[in-house]
């Protein structure tokens, strides 16, 4: 069986994984061109993932964790 076409989208926790990481980083002064500088990624990868887009890394979860003051569980946990 082949995989579905299209974008493929992280599994969204209530659908607010996103949300949360963008609120997250609002509330930390961040922009997302200076969230992807502190994280080492592009801008666009901060885009897909508060679209929920893009699922990151065990090791990127725990770095945008760190760099927003919060933790892995809170910016990624089911509703």
């Amino acid at each position: 069986m082949a995989p579905p076409s299209g974008t493929v989208r992280a599994a969204e926790a209530g659908g607010t994984t996103g949300a949360r990481i963008r609120e997250a980083r609002k509330a930390a002064g961040f922009t997302q061109q200076s969230m992807a500088t502190e994280i080492q990624v592009s801008r666009q990868t901060v885009i897909a993932m508060e679209t929920g887009d893009y699922a990151p890394s065990v090791y990127l979860a725990i770095k945008v964790a760190r760099a927003l003051g919060t933790t892995v569980e809170t910016l990624w946990a089911e509703d």
